[in-house]
């Protein structure tokens, strides 16, 4: 992947997957500039479960468009590992996107006409060195469901087979937004327990995005936003599982 180095001096340590400096994002709306961003300086390290907190219109998702390549910063920079993605063409961020990273959004994006077990095989026909779909839907507890349709399926079996999509190509970093969403209590609750067999099973640094408080509680860290900035960064010394949590 020819993503420009870091130079030396401000490499990051190997355990750093996310390393971002002074990130700062400006969309323009006709003559009124909108700073959905403002010089964030963030690290996101490899095996933890982050949840990034705050309300609407804090710059979560702005925050976590970024991370993925799905957008660029107006200016700083963002290293992932030792490759600096600022300056990426449209060709490197798809395979950025394609190799490393999953999504999980709050609107599942299932294609109502296969079923789960082809769901899922869309992402490991490209992959580089893909999980057998079976073997991805195993790990969110849908082995009995693999030739059923999403019209077949409760929301958050659905969600649970747009887990298993993202992992299936055994991406380096999961970011999430929203994953529970659209989901009542009980059904957001399992959802939450895969994502965390995912981060437990096979180390892969998880991103949650949200505004529901009660999900922080499962994190390593809490990030908290409010217009566009990080107002506080808070290490969770007990984690708790997906059952304890209240909301």
């Amino acid at each position: 992947m020819p993503i420009h180095k870091l130079h030396p001096d401000t490499a990051a340590p190997p355990s750093v997957v996310f390393h971002g400096h002074d990130i700062t994002k400006v969309y323009h709306m006709g003559e009124v500039q909108v700073h959905a961003l403002r010089s964030l300086d963030l690290d996101l390290y490899e095996g933890e479960f982050v949840v990034i907190l705050g309300p609407s219109g804090s710059g979560k998702s702005t925050l976590l468009n970024i991370l993925g390549g799905l957008d660029l910063p107006s200016s700083g920079h963002l290293f992932f590992r030792q490759r600096d993605l600022t300056y990426a063409n449209d060709a490197e961020l798809t395979r950025f996107r394609r190799d490393c990273v999953g999504f999980i959004f709050q609107f599942y994006n299932l294609i109502p006409s296969l079923t789960a077990r082809e769901n899922v095989a869309l992402v490991t026909e490209i992959a580089r060195h893909p999980m057998r779909p079976e073997a991805a839907l195993e790990l969110v507890g849908l082995s009995d469901r693999l030739d059923h349709f999403p019209a077949q399926m409760s929301g958050g079996e659905q969600q649970r087979v747009a887990i298993a999509r993202a992992i299936a190509k055994r991406p380096e970093v999961l970011l999430c937004d929203e994953p529970t969403g659209a989901l009542d209590y009980q059904t957001g609750k399992l959802v939450l327990e895969a994502l965390a067999q995912v981060n437990r099973e096979f180390g892969t640094a998880t991103a949650v995005i949200t505004h529901n408080a009660g999900i922080a509680g499962m994190a390593d860290r809490v990030i908290m936003m409010r217009s566009g900035e990080i107002t506080r960064i808070q290490p969770n010394e007990t984690k708790l599982s997906p059952a304890e949590l209240e909301w």
